[in-house]
């Protein structure tokens, strides 16, 4: 999209020639989108796969915070947050719809650098925009995004079938979203104070883009395939290792031991951390933001993972009667408590 530095307003559009005018450069990628843009409703065939669906829902102020988020980066950051929900489901996502509301004090400009982070996005993972909804807000920026996506049956995984014995494992590193989030706080505040003093972001640029543009692991999947492993339960790293840990064992009915030691932490997450004076464990643990993608395996997958550098285990799955603990480099045991990421009440 050409840049433009004139203002142009909702107003002169209206909804439906807004929506043309975001829209008119999707391209359909995708066999199974038979109808996108344009009717009442769009029409997807997967010729007997099953159907994937997952909704988020962005809030300005809430879940963004303008003053330090592009709105080119806030659009991508939304297609790959909630496509990251299918990956969690080791399924492909192909589709996805859009609907905005919007306040007045945006312009076209504006919202056509949200669109072009989100077309960035959806070429990066090969989907589709195939519809959506526009509408007016008094309060300011909201976003909420369905993807859709596929699997063979055989292939889907879920949150509540680990078993006992099964090892932890998790993609990446964590926390590394939690501290840039603190950065850019920061820095706002500082601004605040003196508007004139320009924020100090320099040698910060991989946990800032952790939390400005996440990046959805579009890879494991195949990975996990081509390794032939199949996760025997997964869930995505939104709201904080902990809680997520907590929601596999609570519905699997079983125990997990964690060890501290194992958790992947990045080196400029450390010591960022250490410099907030927080503890780089607690970030990893209740931060979220992460979207990496924490997995149970069977044991006699092991062989198969245990050299790739993009996959860590960190634990294993017990009795329920054992509970879920958190081993500390120290040897002392402890139960896991999830603190996270509570959007109703904005706060971490």
């Amino acid at each position: 999209m050409l840049e433009n530095t004139d203002r142009t307003e909702l107003s002169s559009l209206g909804e439906f020639g807004l929506i043309k005018h975001l829209t008119q450069f999707v391209e359909i990628k995708n066999e199974s989108t038979i109808k996108g843009i344009g009717d009442d409703a769009a029409v997807i065939d997967f010729k007997g796969k099953q159907t994937i669906v997952s909704t988020d829902m962005l809030v300005e102020g809430v879940h963004f915070d303008l003053a330090y988020m592009p709105l080119k980066h806030l659009g991508f950051k939304s297609v790959s947050v909630n496509l990251s929900d299918i990956y969690a489901m080791n399924a492909m996502p192909k589709q996805i719809t859009i609907s905005l509301a919007i306040s007045s004090r945006f312009s076209v400009e504006a919202l056509e650098e949200l669109y072009a982070g989100m077309m960035m996005a959806c070429k990066k993972h090969n989907v589709d925009i195939v519809g959506g909804d526009t509408t007016s807000s008094k309060s300011g920026l909201v976003i909420s995004i369905t993807a859709i996506g596929e699997a063979s049956s055989d292939e889907i995984v879920y949150r509540n079938t680990a078993k006992e014995g099964d090892l932890l494992c998790v993609t990446g590193d964590l926390g590394g979203a939690y501290v840039g989030l603190q950065l850019l706080e920061r820095e706002k505040q500082i601004f605040l104070e003196s508007p004139g003093v320009q924020p100090d972001l320099e040698g910060n640029d991989y946990i800032l883009e952790r939390q400005l543009k996440p990046e959805a692991r579009k890879d494991i999947p195949g990975l996990l395939k081509k390794l032939e492993v199949k996760p025997t339960s997964m869930i995505d790293i939104s709201d904080g290792l902990a809680s997520e840990i907590l929601h596999i064992t609570t519905l699997s009915n079983v125990g997990c031991n964690l060890y501290e030691e194992k958790i992947p932490i990045d080196p400029s997450t450390y010591n960022m951390a250490r410099e907030f004076n927080l503890d780089p464990t607690v970030c990893a643990l209740s931060g979220g933001e992460d979207y990496e993608l924490l997995f149970t395996i069977d044991q006699a997958d092991f062989p198969k993972i245990k050299a790739n550098p993009d996959i860590t285990i960190i634990g294993h799955v017990t009795h329920i009667k054992e509970g879920v603990n958190l081993i500390s480099k120290g040897g002392t045991s402890m139960p896991l408590t999830a603190q996270g990421w509570d959007s109703l009440l904005n706060k971490k």
